[in-house]
């Protein structure tokens, strides 16, 4: 079974502001935007929504309104894409390549390539695991992660300085072709997101 990342360019503490704001003007531009989407999304997960979950608008709605959700953990996963949902709306959609589609352990094997070039500030993995901002309910998928500005001015002063040090040394760290393209889409999200102050990079694993 394969996953994909979906990477976007944003302003973090803006979009992390929309849950709970209860802005009804955003929900009345999501609806009349994005009508077909979501009924495409109630068709999709119409087993789930016969179950008990709620559907994508009210999914939506809970997220900006900051709940009520689900007690069910089952039904997570709809406030989950209804926060990617936001992030879509507010982001710009960053080259995915290399990261879609995936399979097994390929964002711990890009993690360890970050490493290996001596950048440990900022993962992929994050994207998997770093979870929803509060008080959306915990959901495995999609998983949920991002890298804010102080994170990626970090992660680029790491990259620069091993940059330098293999110009001194004239040895570069021995990395798989497939993991330098996936490094350098990392690198490229972040050099985007630098040149905006403020934005930074949210991720979405499913």
């Amino acid at each position: 079974m394969s996953s994909s990342l979906s990477v976007y360019l944003l302003d973090v503490a803006a979009t992390r502001a929309l849950v709970g704001s209860r802005d009804d003007q955003l929900l009345e531009v999501i609806s009349d935007r994005f009508g077909d989407d979501l009924a495409r999304d109630d068709n999709y997960f119409s087993y789930e929504i016969e179950q008990g979950a709620p559907k994508a608008y009210e999914a939506l709605r809970a997220v900006v309104h900051g709940g009520p959700f689900s007690d069910e953990e089952d039904h997570a996963f709809q406030y989950g894409y209804a926060y990617k949902r936001l992030c879509s709306l507010t982001g710009s959609f960053l080259d995915n390549s290399n990261f879609t589609p995936h399979r097994g352990d390929w964002l711990s094997v890009v993690d360890q390539g970050l490493k290996a070039l001596g950048i440990t500030a900022v993962s992929v993995e994050e994207f998997s695991y770093g979870g929803l901002p509060s008080p959306l309910p915990y959901t495995f998928t999609p998983g949920c992660g991002e890298w804010t500005p102080g994170q990626i001015a970090q992660a680029l002063e790491q990259f620069e300085a091993t940059k330098r040090a293999v110009d001194e040394s004239g040895e570069a760290p021995p990395l798989e072709p497939e993991v330098v393209d996936a490094v350098m889409q990392c690198i490229g999200w972040m050099r985007h997101a630098q040149e905006r102050p403020g934005f930074g990079v949210i991720g979405f694993r499913s």
